[in-house]
C-alpha cells in the first residue's frame, strides 16, 4: 500500500512541476511528512494532509479521489470514458459553412426549424471531431419538441451522465443541485464533448454545462436559446434549407446514381418539392426504398397533389406533420395566429409595417410575436428585416388558419394605399384615382428616393398582392394596384410585369361599375402592349377607352385616350396619325385647363413633327412645353422634352446643341430612377457623338445603353446596338 502511495504520490508532484519545499510551502504540509510519503516510510498517511495535498497539486475529483484510494489501501478504479454518441448519420451533405464555426467556442447553438437537419449536423461533427474528446463523448435527447412525449427534467439528464460517468448510486447526493455540482466536478480538466440534442429553451440546458473550458458543448433547439448567448456566451449558428445540389446528392446517395438518372426530371421535380427541407428528402427517398417498384414521377406526382398528406407517416419521427406540430403546440395563442396570419400573406416574405397591417396588433406586440416565431424557427428574418417562411411550413400553417378574410382585406389595403403614396412622389402631376377606404395607415413617402426603395423591395409582393385580390373577388384593390405600379415598372423597364399587371387590373375593372376606371385601365393596358410590339390588340384597347370616355363626356380621359392612341400609331410608322392624335389631346387638355397634361401634349406634339422632318414647328412646341414644365417643376416633363429638342437638333445638324440636351435629359432621368428612359437617351446621345466624330464617347455611352438594354430584357435593341458598336 505504502509503495503505491508513494508513486502515486511522486508521479502527481513531478507532473506539477514542484519540489517536495516548493509542494510543503503550497499546501501547509511539512517537507519531512512529503519526504516520508514518497520514500514508503510514513504509511498511514492522515486524510486531511493528502486533500491539502491533492488541492494544492491542482488535482481533479477523480484523482484526488486515485490518490486517496491509494493513501487507505482501496483499490483505484478508473473513471470510465463514456462513449455515447448514436450512430453517425449518412448520407450527409453540404452545411459546410456551420460545420466550420461548430466547437469554435465552448458552447455552441444550433437552431432551426424542425426537420431541418440539426441533429443530423452535429452527430456528424461530433464523430468527425471525436478525437478531440479522448475522455469521452456524452449524448441526451432532450425530447424539448418532440412529438407525443413531453421535455425532460434536466435533473434526469444529469442523473444520466453520472451513470455514464461510474458514479456509484450509493455515492450520489439527494439534491439534484448537488448531482450537477458532483457532474461538473467529474468533468472539470477533462476533455468530454457533450452534445445536448432537441432543447426546449435555455433553462433546461444549464444545468447540464460544465464548469470550465476544457469540454466542448454542442447544443441542437428549434429556439434560438438567447439566454445561452447572452448569459454564457454561446456561439449560435442557425441552419436553413439545404441547395438544390446538395439536396439531390443526398437523394442520390439515398436511392442510387442509376434510379436518379433513369428519371433526371422527376428527381428535379422531387427535390423542387421538398424545397431543400431534409426530413422531407428523407421521407421521400424512404418511400422510394420501402416501394422500389414506385416511380419517381409518381412520388413527385403525389407530392405536387397533396404535399403535406405525402410527407405525413403514423411514425411521428418521420412525419413532416407531425414535428410542425410539436413545434406548434409550443406557441401561445397569439403567436400561433399570428403563424397563421403570415401563412396567408401574398409575396414570398413580408416587411414589418406590412405584417403590422396583417394582425391588427400594433408595432410594438407585432414585433414582439415576430421575434418570438423567429426563435421559434417558424419564420425567418433576412438581413434587410423581412419575414419569410419556407413553403412547406406555409403550407402547414395555412391549413391551420381560420377566417383571415378582414386581416387579407387590412393587408391589401396597406399595399394599395402605400403605393398610390409613392407613385404620387415618383409622378407628382399623375391624374389621381380615387381609392377604396382602409383600415391600415399607409408609409409615408418623403422623396422620390424612398418612393423607389420602397417600390423595389416590395415589387414582387405587390404583384402576388394583386393576384390574390384579383382570385379573392377584391377587384378594387386589383385595379388600384396596377394604377399604382405603372410608372414605376414604366421606369425600371418591368415590361411583362407591367403588361401583367395590367390585364389583371383590366379584367378586375371591367368587375366593377365604373366606366371610367375601365377607360383608364383599358388605356394603359393598350400602352403596355404597345411596349412589347402588340400593337393591334394595343389599339382596340385603346379605341375602347376612348368610346368610354366620350360617352360619358369625360374631356380628361378622352386627352388620355388620344395620347396614348398617338404612342400606337407611331409604333405603326404612321407619325402622321400619330400627330393628329396628339394635337386632340392638346385640345382636350387645354380646353379644361390641365398645364401639366398640356405639356405632355405639347411635346408630343413637338416629337411628332421631328419625326416627320417638320423641324421649326418640333422646336416651337417643345420649348413651350419645357417652359411650362419648368414653371410647374415637372422633373419627368423636363427630361423628355429635353429628350425631344436633342432627337430635333440631331436632324437638324445641330449637334453639339443636340448632345447638350441628351446629357440634360440622363442627368434628370437618373434622380427619377428612369432606367428605360435612360437607355433610349444614351443610345441617342451616342448618335449624336458619332455624328459629330467623336467615336470614343460615342462608344462609352452606347456601351451603358447597352448594358441597361440587357437588364431589361429589351433583346431587340440590345441585338441591333450590338452591331452598330461592332
Amino acid at each position: 500500500m505504502a509503495d503505491q502511495f508513494a508513486t502515486v504520490m511522486r508521479r502527481f508532484r513531478l507532473r506539477a512541476g514542484l519540489t517536495q519545499d516548493e509542494l510543503a510551502r503550497r499546501s501547509g504540509v511539512s517537507v519531512s511528512t512529503i519526504r516520508g510519503m514518497e520514500t514508503g516510510k510514513r504509511r498511514n498517511p492522515q486524510l486531511t494532509s493528502v486533500r491539502q495535498l491533492a488541492a494544492a497539486l491542482g488535482l481533479t475529483d477523480g484523482e484526488q479521489d486515485e490518490l486517496l484510494a491509494a493513501a487507505t489501501g482501496r483499490p483505484v478504479v478508473a473513471t470510465p470514458v463514456p462513449r455515447q454518441l448514436p450512430a453517425p448519420p449518412a448520407p450527409f451533405a453540404g452545411r459546410q459553412d456551420v460545420l466550420g464555426r461548430v466547437g469554435t467556442s465552448g458552447i455552441s447553438v444550433i437552431s432551426g426549424a424542425g426537420g431541418i437537419g440539426k441533429s443530423w449536423l452535429a452527430l456528424h461533427w461530433a464523430h468527425r471531431n471525436v478525437a478531440r474528446f479522448p475522455d469521452g463523448q456524452l449524448f441526451v435527447d432532450l425530447r424539448g419538441f418532440s412529438p407525443g412525449s413531453t421535455p425532460m427534467d434536466p435533473a434526469a439528464a444529469v442523473r444520466g451522465f453520472l451513470d455514464a460517468l461510474g458514479v456509484e448510486p450509493s455515492r450520489l447526493p439527494a439534491d439534484p443541485h448537488a448531482q450537477a455540482a458532483m457532474f461538473r466536478g467529474l468533468v472539470a480538466d477533462r476533455h468530454v464533448l457533450l452534445v445536448l440534442d432537441n432543447a426546449a429553451d435555455t433553462a433546461q440546458v444549464v444545468p447540464l454545462l460544465p464548469g470550465d473550458g476544457t469540454c466542448a458543448v454542442v447544443v441542437t433547439s428549434r429556439s434560438t436559446l438567447t439566454g445561452l448567448i447572452t448569459g454564457h456566451g454561446a456561439h449560435h449558428m442557425s441552419v436553413g434549407t439545404l441547395t438544390a445540389d446538395e439536396a439531390s446528392s443526398v437523394l442520390t446517395a439515398r436511392l442510387g446514381s442509376a434510379r436518379v438518372e433513369a428519371e433526371p426530371d422527376a428527381a428535379a421535380e422531387l427535390i423542387g418539392q421538398c424545397g431543400g427541407f431534409p426530413l422531407a428528402l428523407s421521407i421521400v427517398a424512404g418511400r422510394a426504398c420501402v416501394q422500389p417498384h414506385l416511380t419517381l414521377a409518381a412520388l413527385a406526382l403525389e407530392l405536387r397533389e397533396s404535399t403535406l398528406d405525402a410527407l405525413d407517416d403514423i411514425d411521428p419521427a418521420a412525419s413532416l406533420p407531425a414535428v410542425l406540430s410539436s413545434s406548434h403546440r409550443a406557441l401561445t395563442a397569439e403567436q400561433a395566429e399570428v403563424f397563421s396570419l403570415l401563412a396567408i400573406a401574398p409575396g414570398p416574405d413580408i416587411s414589418l409595417p406590412a405584417a403590422v397591417s396583417l394582425t391588427g396588433l400594433g408595432e410594438h406586440r407585432t414585433r414582439t410575436v415576430l421575434r418570438a416565431l423567429t426563435q421559434a424557427s417558424l419564420v425567418v428574418q433576412d438581413a434587410a428585416g423581412r419575414y419569410g417562411m419556407h413553403d412547406l411550413i406555409r403550407r402547414y400553417a395555412t391549413d391551420l388558419a381560420g377566417d383571415t378574410s378582414d386581416a387579407l382585406q387590412r393587408l391589401l389595403g396597406f399595399y394599395a394605399h402605400t403605393a398610390a403614396a409613392a407613385d404620387t412622389v415618383v409622378e407628382t402631376h399623375r391624374h389621381l384615382i380615387d381609392l377604396a377606404p382602409s383600415e391600415s395607415t399607409p408609409l409615408p413617402m418623403p422623396d422620390i428616393g424612398t418612393a423607389m426603395a420602397w417600390f423595389i423591395a416590395e415589387h414582387a409582393t405587390l404583384l402576388a398582392a394583386q393576384r390574390v385580390a384579383a382570385e379573392r373577388g377584391h377587384h378594387a384593390r386589383a385595379w388600384e394596384i396596377a394604377w399604382a405600379l405603372n410608372n414605376f415598372h414604366y421606369r425600371q423597364g418591368h415590361r411583362h410585369d407591367q403588361l401583367s399587371a395590367w390585364r389583371t387590373g383590366a379584367a378586375s375593372a371591367a368587375r366593377l361599375d365604373d366606366p371610367i376606371s375601365l377607360a383608364l385601365a383599358l388605356r394603359l393596358l393598350g400602352r403596355a402592349l404597345v411596349v412589347l410590339g402588340h400593337n393591334e390588340e394595343a389599339i382596340a384597347h385603346m379605341q375602347r377607352a376612348l368610346e368610354l370616355a366620350e360617352e360619358h363626356g369625360d374631356a380628361a380621359h378622352q386627352g388620355h385616350a388620344h395620347y396614348t392612341l398617338a404612342s400606337a400609331w407611331e409604333r405603326e410608322g404612321e407619325d402622321r396619325k400619330a400627330l393628329d392624335h396628339a394635337r386632340q389631346a392638346l385640345t382636350l387638355y387645354r380646353s379644361i385647363g390641365q398645364t401639366a397634361w398640356e405639356g405632355n401634349a405639347l411635346n408630343a406634339v413637338g416629337w411628332f413633327h421631328a419625326r416627320l422632318g417638320e423641324h421649326d414647328a418640333a422646336l416651337e412646341h417643345c420649348h413651350s412645353a419645357l417652359a411650362l414644365y419648368r414653371r410647374i417643376e415637372d422633373l419627368g416633363g423636363q427630361a423628355q422634352t429635353l429628350d425631344s429638342l436633342g432627337f430635333t437638333e440631331h436632324h437638324r445638324g445641330t449637334y453639339a446643341e443636340a448632345i447638350g440636351h441628351y446629357q440634360e435629359a440622363i442627368a434628370l432621368y437618373r434622380v427619377l430612377g428612369n432606367l428605360v428612359e435612360t437607355a433610349d437617351t444614351l443610345e441617342r446621345l451616342g448618335d449624336s457623338h458619332f455624328a459629330s466624330g467623336e467615336r470614343d464617347q460615342a462608344r462609352s455611352v452606347w456601351e451603358e445603353a447597352l448594358e441597361l438594354y440587357r437588364q431589361q430584357g429589351r433583346a431587340d435593341e440590345a441585338s441591333s446596338l450590338e452591331k452598330r458598336l461592332a
